[in-house]
């Protein structure tokens, strides 16, 4: 943005040790939005001040998220949820310069891959099977341990690039792909997991939804389990089993959970505001 009086002025006021100055000097920048980034990017490499360069940090994350939160609540809006956008809106987050092309070219691939194996004639089982099989076997995708120590493992171009995500990140592209593919798995919210299961299509819809599940997929491996095995885990964890349980979750509440759960990488009290953060841009989708 071409500096004029008042930009020149309000960054040389970003020093200004008085907190109410900066207060309201970081209030009048904001109101620039993004184009102001540049101004801001150039006086942090020209300047020695470690604290004035963490206010100038703190000043860029602001207006990028400002931005993001644009983008979150015409998403929201929208009524399509589109999932793939959804992860990739997550994504930004933490890296707002982030291209999304090649995310989107990657599962273009993967799609493909998938759909030339489809045909109308197998079963629910044999569909599965051939989405686990190229997107574990073929491509290589490999599961982790949920962490909050592992942020990178929670955004799905980050899982792209390194081939390796966590239940919930693998789970998101599962469910990405099988949109795609008009494959009906969708995610349930069986406690401590996120779980994928297959539904069977055509089944009267006013039936209890756990009836209408043909199997379970654990998207961390792609591992199939039956209702059996549900039950089980139920037993284990002393939580009974509900119809709730059961219930497909919606694209908006798949990405609701994913930003709550980016929010626990953000615990450490210098990094606080970036989990307050994650947490108001899920509660905006409810």
């Amino acid at each position: 943005m071409e500096e004029n009086n008042e930009i020149s002025a309000l960054l040389h006021l970003i020093e200004d040790p008085d907190h109410e100055v900066f207060d309201a000097v970081s209030e009048r920048i904001v109101e620039y939005g993004k184009p102001i980034i540049p101004n801001l990017e150039n006086l942090w490499e020209n300047t020695p001040d470690e604290e004035v360069q963490n206010r100038i940090e703190m000043l860029i994350h602001r207006l990028h998220y400002t931005d993001l939160t644009e983008d979150f609540r015409q998403w929201s809006l929208s009524g399509h949820y589109d999932l793939m956008l959804g992860s990739l809106l997550a994504a930004k987050f933490q890296y707002p310069d982030l291209t999304t092309a090649s995310a989107l070219l990657e599962v273009e691939k993967i799609r493909r891959n998938i759909w030339l194996e489809l045909n109308n004639y197998l079963t629910p089982l044999e569909q599965v099977r051939i989405v686990t099989g190229i997107l574990y076997g073929y491509y290589g995708l490999k599961g982790s341990e949920t962490s909050a120590a592992h942020l990178n493992d929670f955004l799905i171009p980050k899982v792209l690039e390194s081939k390796k995500g966590n239940q919930l990140s693998n789970g998101v592209l599962y469910l990405i792909l099988c949109e795609m593919l008009d494959i009906p798995v969708r995610a349930i919210g069986i406690p401590k997991q996120f779980v994928l299961a297959y539904f069977r299509p055509g089944y009267g819809q006013e039936s209890e939804d756990a009836q209408r599940i043909e199997f379970f997929i654990e998207p961390a491996s792609g591992q199939v389990f039956s209702q059996k095995d549900i039950e089980s885990y139920f037993k284990r964890i002393g939580v009974p089993s509900t119809p709730a349980y059961f219930k497909p979750l919606s694209n908006k509440r798949v990405i609701q959970h994913l930003l709550e759960e980016m929010a626990q990488c953000f615990n450490e009290p210098k990094n606080e505001y970036k989990r307050d953060e994650l947490i108001k841009l899920a509660a905006m989708l409810d």
